[in-house]
């Protein structure tokens, strides 16, 4: 569009310099060869999207000012709760179950946690790492700790053994902070995880954790003062790491810093136009950070209450909301789709919910979601975690998870740009450089990278390995930079976006992001090295993509129940293989990577796998049964749900 303003723009020059025409019929009559030759089109989706674009515009300006203002002054995240605390300490900041949790109780509690891990010789660049279903002590623990410059490393509760070991190893931890709750789980990898490390148990110590610390009581005893970090803490400090699949192999530690929490939960904030009275119901983890950051982030930086619920209840989730009051809730698509299957009930209409904020809600369920539980407002995001391709849907277009302004689309340099429809590999031109998507066609969504700007910057991860493999460079221009995010989405003329894939040896099922290659070492380990493929597959009514593996040998030669137990128990619930296909083969690539393509578009479709056995995890045995033609069809008709 810019190259065509400049071609109009150089003919009404001609028609007034040259041509003799006046300078008002000039500009008229090249108006009138725009809209002839197709820009009327344009015109119509520029005005159409003006008030969103400048909506969008004041709030990136609007958060670049706030985050010039909070580095100039070098606030942090503790600081800016400070400043809320000495607003309103008796605010209630947390609501769980029946108890509450003021400002100023979050704050006292946070101090304690600061100054008992300061006497005890931990110190700015340490890491501890937490390990507990959510709850107002999980913020407070990493707050306090962020306060003497310890970096908190938030680890999934789902994840088992091996995984979790990985998570607490590659953070360097010098301690673990767990929730009595998963004593278990500990205990199962205590044999895995690095040597020296110690253990501080929340909650009633278990049997079962060699030489287990008991927090609660040191938390009691130590000064609630505000403690004093032996060395000056600056906004570009790390604050938390947040785990991501990114796009291959086992969970990375995604570097949270004090600038990326406030920018993050600051354009959240702006974008959506959250009120400080507004009360949050989040019944999401919080060690992700659409719980940990958007919701929590809300809280602690701008004075809004949240009610926690540990574990999501579909058929609580209403009445949880009228109880608390909440005005907000945050969701992923398949809480959404949870819901909708519910029976009605007084309570889907009895709230005073005016949005919700999530990920993930398809197009096909929004305008039911939205009728069906009268939410004025839905506000759909995508970011990863990591990177800088955040973007929002602040005008609540059905299915979009966000937008680029169509009418100054490098004022925030987000962009999708071409990939190869079959391998997902970015295409080059002749020069070397890439080329930006037009309307309609998948791309591969980037973020140009620029140091020293928080919004654009790329802190990355632990291991600078992985880091470097999200970074492609000369994409526009020799010497540039840019996020890859490793999803595929495609925008329409008016610069909304929408999400198709993820590329990379990841899928995204029950709100999380499923490593194929953690699933096939797994496999491949308990079946005694069978080479085994992972994958994801499409099933009617659900949300993302499930689990499948392809194993090659004879159900009748393996023992699916000790396969069932092994996987139970050493990956999360979310990662385990709703589908297992047995099959002669694996058809290989050149460097002996296994061809997925195929794979996939066969899934379980019985009339599509050549015969093989395929095998499904059937909700009520929890067992892996065979998959007859009658089985199939209630899959397809709905009838099995997972």
């Amino acid at each position: 569009m810019a190259a065509k303003g400049l071609v109009f723009l150089a003919l009404g020059v001609v028609l007034w310099g040259f041509a003799g025409l006046s300078f008002g019929l000039s500009l008229l009559s090249v108006f009138l060869i725009y809209l002839i030759t197709g820009g009327w089109r344009f015109t119509r989706n520029a005005i159409i999207t003006l008030p969103r674009d400048a909506h969008g515009i004041y709030t990136l300006f609007a958060m670049k000012y706030m985050l010039y203002k909070y580095q100039r002054d070098s606030m942090l995240v503790h600081k800016l709760f400070q400043r809320n605390v000495k607003k309103h300490p008796n605010k209630i900041a947390f609501k769980i179950e029946d108890k509450t949790w003021t400002f100023q109780q979050i704050e006292d509690y946070s101090n304690s946690v600061a100054n008992y891990f300061s006497g005890a010789g931990y110190r700015h660049g340490d890491t501890v790492a937490i390990f507990m279903v959510g709850r107002p002590e999980f913020v407070a623990i990493w707050l306090g700790l962020s306060k003497i410059g310890v970096v908190a490393a938030l680890i999934n509760f789902n994840l088992r053994l091996k995984s979790m070991s990985h998570c607490v190893s590659v953070s360097n931890a010098r301690a673990m902070i767990y929730g009595s709750e998963l004593s278990e789980a500990i205990s199962e990898a205590q044999g895995l995880q690095t040597q020296g490390l110690q253990y501080f148990c929340f909650g009633d110590v278990q049997p079962g954790v060699k030489d287990a610390i008991h927090l609660d009581p040191l938390i009691q005893s130590a000064s609630t003062y505000c403690p004093t970090c032996p060395r000056e803490l600056k906004m570009k400090d790390k604050l938390t790491y947040i785990y991501t699949s990114g796009t291959t192999g086992l969970p990375k530690a995604a570097v949270i810093t004090h600038s990326r929490f406030i920018y993050m939960a600051t354009g959240m904030n702006l974008g959506f136009n959250f009120r400080r009275d507004d009360i949050i119901y989040c019944a999401m983890p919080l060690y992700h950070s659409a719980g940990g950051i958007v919701g929590v982030g809300q809280v602690l930086l701008y004075g809004c209450s949240m009610a926690i619920r540990k574990k999501f209840s579909a058929s609580r989730f209403w009445d949880d909301c009228i109880k608390y009051n909440a005005t907000v809730i945050q969701y992923i698509g398949e809480i959404c789709r949870y819901l909708l299957n519910q029976p009605d009930r007084p309570s889907d209409t009895g709230h005073k919910v005016r949005m919700a904020i999530g990920n993930g809600l398809q197009r096909k369920l929004w305008t039911d979601f939205v009728y069906r539980f009268k939410i004025p407002k839905i506000a759909e995001f995508y970011g990863a975690t990591e990177g800088n391709t955040n973007i929002i849907n602040t005008t609540s277009y059905p299915g979009a998870v966000g937008f680029n302004s169509i009418i100054l689309p490098r004022v925030y340099p987000v962009t999708l740009i071409r990939v190869d429809e079959v391998t997902k590999e970015i295409i080059r031109n002749k020069e070397g450089l890439c080329e930006r998507c037009k309307p309609g066609q998948v791309g591969h969504l980037i973020g140009k990278i620029r140091k020293g700007d928080p919004t654009r910057e790329f802190h990355g991860y632990v291991n600078k390995e992985a880091s470097g493999k999200k970074i492609a460079c000369d994409v526009f221009q020799k010497g540039d930079s840019v996020f890859l995010s490793g999803d595929m989405l495609y925008m329409d003329e008016l610069g909304y976006m929408f999400f198709c894939d993820r590329s990379g040896d990841t899928f995204r099922w029950k709100g999380e992001n499923v490593s194929t290659t953690e699933v096939e070492g797994t496999v491949t380990g308990l079946l005694g090295l069978r080479d085994s493929a992972c994958y994801g597959v499409d099933i009617p009514g659900t949300e993302g993509r499930a689990g499948m593996v392809a194993v090659v040998g004879s159900a009748g030669d393996i023992d699916l129940v000790s396969l069932n137990q092994g996987l139970q128990k050493a990956l999360p619930a979310y990662a385990k293989p709703i589908f297992i296909r047995f099959t002669d083969k694996l058809d290989m690539t050149s460097t002996h990577k296994v061809k997925k393509t195929a794979l996939r578009e066969e899934a379980y479709h019985l009339p599509k796998v050549n015969g093989d056995a395929v095998y499904y995890l059937d909700g009520k045995t929890k067992n892996y049964e065979h998959l007859t033609d009658d089985i199939y069809q209630d899959i397809l008709q709905g009838k099995i749900r997972f």
